[in-house]
């Protein structure tokens, strides 16, 4: 039997003890994973920035902030939420008791992605202690060092047969998949979650895919420029462009390609000074093969800003591409690094057009000041989420759904969503053995009719 198969019947087994039923028993875990946060910071940052050279600061602000609050906000609401809901009653069920109660699907797998190792990780596995689930963590291979310290450290603070963490490279997780899950939980990218998918299919486990995708960002010429480059300049490069949602690409119209470009570059400068290699806060590519992926990708096309690399450090400056066409190279996949191509278009027509020519993106961003426009991009359109006029930040509201459709993924977390997620919501009615007169038009005749001769 391999260690995974091991791990995985633990952890059932430990679900079916019922110990995980109480709320007070859920609320302890989710008590002790803030803890753990709060006292494990350092480790926490060390193994980012050994990881992604990201930054003590960068790490806070986006890995363990929202992670603690989403852990805060589950604790205060948790009772809330695991409470019966009562549903509409129709006549015949007027004077019964009609609700939906949430329970515990079971044995959860959550796998983990590389880009941002801890909130990616571990935000869905709030929602599966929230729930009430056994969860089984699997940390992504590329990001070791934080693999390493959530593998040594977490089971110090959480239940270690329910929560356990398993590390490993990709014939792990392929001996994982060849378990049964009550639910798989994946982020990462589209290809990995086809396999997911497939594995799943296996057992009828039903899965949540949190993938990505080519998120379109469109800038109408008579908007702020200036403004919209700063919050678009932010929202591409922050962690190196290694985000699902950062905005992939530009569209706008040719007589502003040139004024973009100019106030791209003055923000990169302002943000990251004139040498982002030397700057704290401008992190690194994840290894040498991203690196090597993200060069090939700006072959063919003309570099507007950065363009500079160095592979021994994996560190590819912030880089604008301009003259991009839909058949260019760097157009053919998702980027997930710091490129942000160009493409020009004649205007709000042939953007929309462009945008669903393509896969459903994860997010679609719109930066202008004419709400009617914003409202026809939203009709015409589907995406994941849409966020006009700033980027990321739909991200960092619980009370907004987070994740994909069509190719950017399926189901969808954050608050209560994750624990809706992760639970089975199950219809319950209760009548009572009384009121029998009032059933008699529901049985048959033959029935009634002998019911009376008695």
């Amino acid at each position: 039997m391999s260690r995974e198969q091991l791990v995985v019947q633990l952890a059932r087994r430990s679900f079916q003890t019922g110990k995980t039923k109480p709320l007070e028993y859920r609320i302890h875990q989710l008590k002790s994973l803030l803890r753990f946060i709060s006292e494990r910071r350092k480790d926490i940052a060390d193994a980012v920035k050994r990881d992604l050279g990201k930054s003590e600061n960068g790490t806070e602000l986006f890995e363990t902030l929202g992670l603690e609050g989403e852990i805060k906000l589950a604790i205060e609401k948790l009772a809330e939420w695991a409470a019966p809901r009562p549903v509409e009653q129709n006549l015949l069920t007027i004077l019964d008791e009609v609700y939906v109660q949430p329970e515990p699907l079971g044995v959860v797998l959550i796998i983990g992605a590389w880009n941002y190792p801890w909130a990616v990780t571990l935000q869905p596995l709030v929602g599966a202690i929230a729930a009430g689930n056994a969860a089984v963590i699997k940390p992504s291979e590329v990001s070791a060092h934080s693999a390493k310290v959530m593998e040594e450290l977490l089971p110090q603070y959480l239940d270690k047969d329910l929560y356990p963490v398993v590390t490993g490279g990709v014939s792990e997780t392929q001996e994982l998949l060849k378990q049964r899950f009550d639910h798989i939980f994946y982020t990462g990218n589209c290809t990995v979650g086809k396999l997911v998918m497939e594995a799943a299919a296996r057992h009828l486990t039903p899965v949540t895919l949190e993938l990505g995708g080519k998120s379109p960002c469109y800038i109408d010429k008579n908007c702020d420029i200036n403004v919209a480059c700063r919050r678009i300049t932010w929202g591409k490069f922050v962690n190196c462009g290694q985000t699902c949602i950062a905005p992939d690409f530009i569209l706008c119209e040719p007589c502003i390609q040139s004024q973009v470009v100019e106030e791209i570059q003055k923000c990169i400068k302002e943000f990251y000074t004139d040498n982002p290699e030397t700057f704290e806060d401008y992190g690194r590519i994840i290894n040498q093969r991203h690196f090597k992926r993200l060069m090939a990708l700006m072959e063919g096309s003309t570099v507007a800003v950065g363009g500079d690399s160095d592979e021994s450090h994996c560190y590819i400056a912030p880089t604008v591409l301009k003259d991009v066409t839909g058949e260019s190279k760097v157009m053919k996949e998702e980027i997930f690094g710091p490129l942000l191509p160009i493409i020009t278009v004649s205007g709000i027509d042939e953007a929309i057009q462009f945008i669903n020519e393509r896969e459903k993106p994860l997010v679609i961003y719109i930066f202008s000041n004419d709400n009617k426009l914003i409202k026809r991009v939203i009709a015409e359109t589907s995406s994941g989420a849409l966020l006009a006029n700033d980027c990321l930040v739909h991200f960092t509201v619980s009370a907004l759904p987070f994740g994909g459709v069509g190719n950017s993924g399926m189901g969808c977390y954050h608050g209560r969503h994750s624990f809706d997620q992760l639970s089975h919501l199950r219809s319950c009615l209760i009548k009572q053995l009384k009121m029998e007169g009032v059933n008699s038009m529901r049985y048959p005749p033959s029935h009634c009719q002998k019911a009376e001769l008695e």
